[in-house]
């Protein structure tokens, strides 16, 4: 796997220095060293999971060892996948107003990102940096797979899923709308909605769909494998709710491993490398509507009054109120089901190379520490 790392940032390089030349656009000195820093600040600083998923999974679809051409092929599409997800997390931040991202300030708050006009601080620069890492995508495929047969098939697949994370983000957005905050419009279906476009399709079918591509295979008889990844996503993103390390939460008490709605509210800035905000921006967390599920009528009172309020003293009531649910038992208690079910799903699937891909996914976040 290091070796697999080392190689993979190799390529980012070659196609870093390819796109700091790129015939289309008359570089100045400032530009270029601008570009060049807001690429290694942004794009390769996370764990590379997706990236080096396609990598794997195109290997495990082989059914043996990649040339050094498919190799590189596999990392420069890998290399895409976390483009566009630098591109998610720059405006992401921007719109959640986030302060720490991969254990450093957000992109929108770095010196001479973040401006001063009419004296305020703004990072409006990081909005247009954006955009051009996600004009970068094109670029890099058409470069690199312009002559392969399934080239217009990986802009189409690109195009799609960054239009359905789009859409995952507005609704996520939409459903904390100042003035329209009640928790009673919060449920499951609408978490598991938000989390499977804002989430799902990119950080789990993309990687996956990248690797059939490249092995000829036509993603409109894979819906079941779509399916499964969605799923999984979904289970990826609750996870996120809850699964760190075992950290110390609120009144010294200890909670386990659970995921990224949970790691946000429980999972501490040094492992997780961000402050969660989830509480403070009314988000429709799992843990909130589990919380909402299980409390009594005074703990709903508490949650109402709460929830959504940018104070710390607030959110420390409403972790309070997550302790007392135990929903770290209850989290548990959904993780083993939802393993045991992808589990059976995927080996239910006709192709040994598929559920090899599938289980080596599942393997990958299944108790994730961060």
């Amino acid at each position: 796997m290091s070796d697999l790392k080392s190689k993979f940032l190799e390529v980012y390089n070659v196609l870093k220095s390819e796109l700091l030349h790129d015939p289309a656009f008359d570089f100045t000195d400032n530009s270029r060293q601008w570009v060049d820093r807001m690429l290694d600040y942004n794009v390769p600083g996370g764990k590379l999971n997706r990236g080096l998923s396609v990598i794997d999974s195109y290997e495990l679809l082989k059914g043996e060892e990649l040339t050094d051409e498919e190799v590189f092929l596999a990392c420069a599409l890998g290399w895409c996948i976390e483009w566009l997800q630098a591109y998610f997390l720059v405006l992401d931040d921007i719109m959640d107003n986030s302060h720490t991202r991969r254990g450093q300030p957000c992109w929108f708050r770095v010196p001479k990102v973040c401006v001063c006009i009419s004296r305020n601080y703004v990072g409006l620069i990081a909005a247009n940096d954006g955009i051009v890492l996600r004009n970068h995508i094109p670029r890099i495929l058409k470069k690199h797979f312009k002559g392969k047969p399934y080239y217009v098939e990986l802009l189409d697949l690109f195009n799609e899923v960054e239009f359905q994370t789009a859409c995952g983000q507005m609704i996520d957005l939409i459903t904390t709308i100042e003035g329209e905050k009640d928790l009673a419009k919060y449920s499951i279906p609408l978490h598991h909605r938000i989390v499977q476009y804002k989430t799902a399709y990119y950080s789990f079918y993309l990687p996956v769909a990248c690797a059939l591509l490249m092995a000829g295979e036509d993603l409109e008889k894979h819906t079941d494998v779509k399916n499964i990844l969605v799923e999984m996503g979904t289970y990826f993103q609750v996870q996120a709710s809850f699964t760190a390390r075992i950290v110390v939460v609120i009144c010294h008490q200890k909670s386990l491993e659970s995921e990224d709605d949970y790691l946000d509210c429980f999972g501490h800035p040094d492992v997780i490398g961000k402050i969660g905000t989830d509480i403070e921006d009314y988000k429709c967390s799992w843990l909130v509507v589990k919380a909402m599920e299980l409390a009594n009528e005074e703990q709903k009172k508490s949650l109402y009054e709460n929830y959504g309020k940018d104070d710390p003293a607030c959110a420390a009531k409403v972790k309070e109120i997550y302790n007392t649910l135990n929903l770290q038992g209850v989290f548990e208690e959904y993780e083993s089901k939802s393993y045991e079910k992808l589990i059976n799903t995927i080996e239910a699937h006709p192709s040994k190379a598929v559920q090899a891909v599938l289980k080596s996914f599942l393997g990958k976040i299944y108790k994730r520490q961060k």
